[in-house]
């Protein structure tokens, strides 16, 4: 892939910034976007999903899930984006896109092999056990 990552984040987020060091150690070079000001559409956003369980699509360290005001068990899709449109902290971090290719979390074993990272490159950074959690709760 020769397209730009684009990498949505929460700004101030302890695990963004250590993922985005990661992938810059492995040469990607990043554009980095607010996850909670992009203004996204559903369609857009659902395909950063795709494949994976509604239940999967939020963050577990949200404050309307933690206090169970979200019940991400028991959403549709619809619901499910219909409430990160209006909550964007809801919204399972980092989304990352490449041209046409799109994921949610930071899934180490995915991201090497979809952005073509060699073994010689990961072998230079050290990717600590719960990079994918929210550094503040560990989830």
């Amino acid at each position: 892939m020769t397209d730009v990552l684009h990498f949505y984040e929460k700004p101030g987020c302890i695990n963004n910034t250590k993922q985005k060091k990661i992938l810059r150690q492995c040469g990607i070079g990043l554009e980095e976007h607010s996850l909670l000001t992009t203004r996204w559409d559903k369609e857009e956003l659902r395909r950063f999903f795709a494949g994976r369980p509604v239940a999967e699509w939020f963050n577990p360290s949200a404050p309307a899930v933690k206090e169970k005001k979200i019940r991400p068990a028991e959403c549709s899709a619809d619901e499910a984006l219909d409430a990160m449109l209006k909550d964007p902290l809801l919204i399972r971090r980092p989304l990352i896109r490449q041209g046409d290719w799109y994921c949610a979390g930071f899934d180490w074993d995915q991201l090497k092999q979809a952005l073509n990272i060699t073994a010689d490159d990961a072998d230079t950074v050290s990717v600590p056990a719960g990079i994918e959690a929210c550094a503040r709760t560990g989830h």
